[in-house]
């Protein structure tokens, strides 16, 4: 048990000084992305970087109380666990070819003309606008139960509000870069559930 004992808490410590500072990442970017397009991409991100790495860092160096209280190994939640993150990997593989790296650096945020990239609206995004983040938060929820530390359980309302937050941050942004074509996406897709029944719709 040991073994597993450790298992889980590098798990837990992983999350607690990864999640912050990717969620802050988008904070700073998307409601100042004119005056990061105006600075340029490389020192945009060089700032998010060293603010990732700082931010991590801090979080690293608090991580005795942080991890503190261990409620210990639990199977009863491994299945629930395993579940949850198998949904997280499936729904990840569905849009791993739409959401490529540059997506997920924020790249076309950051073209100057204000119209980088292409709306995401085929194949699970014609279901929901944000299955990214419906897959962080089940994965986010997945390590909670398998970790079993009270800090985790703390991350799964964070993570939800920040990424609720987040979202309506990245959509007025969309709605900047694409005007009514996002608009309309927009009237005609849910955010995070899909609704029952809908056959997926593509433009």
């Amino acid at each position: 048990m040991r073994v597993l004992d450790q298992v889980r808490y590098f798990m837990a410590l992983l999350t607690v000084i990864s999640l912050p500072p990717a969620l802050l990442y988008w904070f700073i970017l998307h409601p100042f992305v004119d005056a990061w397009r105006a600075v340029g991409r490389a020192t945009t991100f060089a700032f998010l970087i060293v603010m990732f790495v700082g931010v991590g860092y801090l979080v690293y160096r608090m991580r005795g109380p942080i991890l503190a209280v261990d409620y210990g190994t639990n199977a009863w939640l491994w299945a629930p666990a395993v579940a949850l993150y198998a949904g997280a990997v499936w729904i990840q593989r569905r849009i791993r070819k739409q959401l490529t790296f540059r997506v997920l650096a924020g790249v076309p945020e950051l073209d100057p003309s204000g119209h980088g990239g292409e709306l995401l609206s085929e194949g699970l995004y014609a279901r929901i606008r944000h299955p990214r983040y419906v897959a962080v938060m089940l994965g986010t929820v997945s390590w909670a139960l398998f970790t079993n530390f009270l800090a985790m359980y703390l991350v799964v309302p964070v993570t939800a509000l920040g990424l609720l937050a987040i979202a309506r941050l990245e959509e007025r942004e969309l709605v900047d870069r694409f005007g009514e074509e996002y608009e309309a996406y927009r009237r005609r897709v849910p955010m995070f559930i899909p609704r029952l029944g809908a056959a997926e719709q593509t433009q």
